[in-house]
């Protein structure tokens, strides 16, 4: 009975062990876990390149010319001889005043005249024949002096005469209110009829002139003085030549003519702290009115090292900070704290925090952290060197889509 106790122990025994054998077995023949792939970005080569910088100022539009039409002489106006909103010429006839009173004036002041000349061509031959007498002791030396007197006195009023003819003649033709300058006119509130007085203070009408037409614009002293620190610093290059303005419409359309810059304002306004700056801009169409809201864009200096990159590369951190990630030698990322100044399109220009040759990610920044381990590929070149009014600005010259 013993042995065959012992032999059902050790049985058992064996069947325990082939089992865990068994388990153990089959456990082992699980696949194996396989490390993950490392994650693969996209990356570029920090370059450097030209860059324009703009600066983008508000302003309104204001007529090169303005002039307000009053009356010069006082009368009833008899005619009103244009269409208001029209285009008027100068020297061009616009209102007639009742001139009846005037053309009497005048021909009183042209009869005054020929009297005083009838008085001179009477004393004249008198004064020379006294000159002859006094010569024989004929007639006394007061004699000759008061014919002399006289001739004078005539002469005199000759010259008043003819002063009197010429007043008289002006305020005959200012009976017809002529257009000061060319331009649009507005419109008026009198009509024939109407009673005006020599300068009023109401205008009969308006007339301005936009062809040219002037963009007031204005600039912060801040910003001046930021742009004068870049240029004394050398970072920047001041633009050669006239600067070019170009005005973007209420609407956000380009408006298809440039203009140049030709004032800056040579003190600040203490109530607003901004300099006030005025750009003429080609008007032939007429598209600009006086009074428009428009922005004008101003290539005003040049960077020729500038570091752009796309703005999808910059993300910001919890305290509020700009950055980006790059890879080093042994593809890992390190996130960099960067600092932008300004934006053009989709990208920004970045003044600190990244170095030329560093291999910005681009693609997938934001799917991977600082310090991971990571592939790479070259991404394709996200700055366009030839992109509408960048590089061309740069240069100075007009966009493409744009008359001079």
């Amino acid at each position: 009975m013993f042995f065959i106790n012992r032999k059902k122990r050790v049985v058992t025994t064996s069947l325990v062990a082939c089992l865990t054998t068994v388990l153990m077995t089959g456990c082992s023949e699980e696949k194996p876990t396989t490390p993950k792939a490392p994650f693969d970005v996209g990356v570029w080569q920090v370059t450097t390149q030209p860059f324009t910088l703009q600066q983008t100022l508000v302003g309104r539009t204001v007529a090169h010319m303005t002039s307000d039409v009053r009356p010069q002489v006082s009368g009833i106006i008899k005619k009103r001889l244009f269409t208001e909103g029209e285009m008027v010429q100068e020297g061009q006839i616009l209102y007639q005043i009742d001139d009846a009173a005037y053309i009497a004036a005048f021909d009183n002041a042209k009869g005054s005249l020929a009297e005083a000349q009838a008085s001179v061509l009477s004393a004249k031959p008198k004064v020379e024949r006294y000159e002859k007498l006094i010569k024989i002791d004929a007639i006394s030396q007061q004699e000759l002096d008061e014919a002399v007197a006289t001739l004078r006195q005539d002469e005199a009023s000759v010259l008043i005469a003819k002063a009197a003819l010429e007043t008289a003649k002006i305020n005959l033709g200012y009976t017809q209110i002529k257009a000061p300058i060319s331009g649009r006119i507005g419109l008026s509130d009198y009509t024939p009829g109407a009673l005006v007085t020599a300068s009023q203070s109401d205008a009969l009408t308006t007339i301005q002139q936009y062809d040219p037409i002037y963009v007031d614009l204005t600039q912060s002293s801040a910003q001046m003085l930021q742009l004068q620190r870049m240029l004394k610093s050398g970072v920047l290059t001041a633009q050669k030549g006239n600067i070019p303005v170009y005005i973007e419409l209420e609407d956000g359309s380009l408006y298809p003519h440039m203009g140049t810059l030709k004032f800056v304002g040579t003190s600040v306004d203490t109530t607003t702290g901004n300099i006030k700056l005025r750009a003429l801009i080609p008007n032939h169409e007429q598209m600009l009115l006086p009074g428009m809201y428009v922005k004008a864009i101003l290539p005003v200096a040049v960077n020729k090292n500038a570091i752009l990159v796309p703005q999808e590369s910059v993300t910001y951190n919890t305290k509020g900070e700009a950055t980006v990630k790059v890879l080093d030698g042994e593809h890992k990322v390190h996130q960099r704290v960067v600092k932008i100044s300004d934006a053009r399109d989709n990208q920004w220009i970045v003044t600190s925090g990244l170095t030329v040759g560093e291999q910005l990610i681009i693609e997938g920044n934001t799917k991977v952290n600082d310090g991971q381990t990571v592939t790479s590929h070259l991404a394709a070149n996200p700055i366009s060197t030839t992109e509408e009014g960048d590089q061309l600005l740069s240069e100075a010259l007009p966009l493409p889509s744009l008359k001079q």
